[in-house]
């Protein structure tokens, strides 16, 4: 594995002094290639980040290391391993692993000794999530219990699209309720009525524009709305 690991570092030395500077900071370690974690990786290399992908499973890094800039096979919970793998030279790591816990939290207190500015943790619940925290992760997120919090949302209801914040705020996709069409933003008493604020609008044809206090959304109209999560859920109901 020495011989390995010297190559992999001495191919991304190479690959970043090519690199323009200003993306020079676009390296990330993204550990654990299961299905979120390699559709993650795959996305930022597409995106033309540089990532190392790394697993326990060799024939699981075998079938994405031709799609990745770099990948190996190794266990992270072996604080060594991460420092001959070079990842605390890297500005961003994501730890993939959701079903093992303590791998999980045995990889993400190693990365945070390592010193990486930027972790992104996985968690499969919210007690998982609520320790990963603890720990320090800089950013946890929980993949499936989101997906299920969005779709009731748009299986339930008029929404086309939904995001939730971390405040309580949500960000939502809808057709325009009657309410909110055939006058001016400003004159609809949408913000003052209902708490929410229309940002954005798509008209049949048209490409999404900002939406001001002067802008008449007409039926059929595509709006984006924000506000605390109660109020936009009740908004995009009135339809």
């Amino acid at each position: 594995m020495g011989n390995y690991l010297q190559s992999l570092r001495r191919r991304r030395r190479r690959r970043l002094a090519e690199q323009r500077p200003e993306l020079s900071d676009q390296r990330v370690a993204v550990i654990g290639l299961g299905r979120f974690g390699s559709s993650l990786a795959h996305e930022l290399t597409r995106r033309g980040w540089d990532v190392l992908g790394i697993d326990t499973d060799a024939p699981l890094v075998q079938r994405h290391s031709d799609a990745l800039t770099h990948s190996a096979v190794a266990d992270c919970t072996d604080p060594e391993v991460l420092q001959q793998l070079g990842v605390h030279e890297f500005t961003s790591a994501v730890v993939g692993i959701g079903t093992d816990i303590e791998a999980s939290i045995l990889i993400t207190s190693n990365l945070l000794d390592a010193g990486v500015p930027n972790i992104w943790a996985k968690a499969i619940s919210r007690q998982h999530g609520k320790i990963l925290e603890r720990l320090g992760a800089h950013h946890v997120v929980l993949p499936e219990h989101e997906m299920g919090e969005r779709v009731a949302h748009l299986v339930t209801g008029r929404m086309l699209d939904f995001i939730e914040f971390d405040d309580d705020y949500a960000l939502v996709k809808t057709v325009a309720p009657d309410i909110a069409t055939g006058v001016p933003l400003g004159l609809s008493a949408v913000r003052s009525k209902y708490g929410v604020t229309v940002v954005g609008i798509k008209r049949s044809g048209q490409d999404f524009t900002y939406a001001t206090a002067e802008t008449v959304v007409e039926k059929g109209d595509v709006i984006i709305v924000t506000g605390k999560t109660r109020a936009v859920e009740g908004f995009a109901g009135l339809g």
